[in-house]
């Protein structure tokens, strides 16, 4: 198997904005604001996180084939849409 990549490119699906950002090695980034247009990225459905989603390399424990954060995508899949705010 190859070595976990740690860095991926996370492109912003409003703006286009694209930042080089180090994924946590054991966890998932649920939200991700973009640092040009401020759009809360989530992930889309069947993804677990938005590098997943938006990255230009899946998350660690996606390419080390291990179980992942608990599978969120379903929070998504019933409802939840993109645009809502978290906060």
């Amino acid at each position: 198997m190859s070595p976990v990549v740690l860095e991926s490119v996370l492109r912003c699906q409003s703006c286009g904005h694209a930042r080089q950002e180090i994924m946590p090695a054991n966890a998932c980034l649920f939200f991700y604001e973009c640092e040009h247009c401020k759009t809360l990225l989530c992930p889309l459905p069947g993804d677990c996180c938005v590098y997943c989603s938006f990255g230009s390399v899946k998350c660690p424990p996606v390419q080390a084939q291990q179980a992942c954060c608990g599978q969120a995508s379903y929070r998504f899949e019933s409802g939840f849409k993109k645009t809502d705010s978290a906060f």
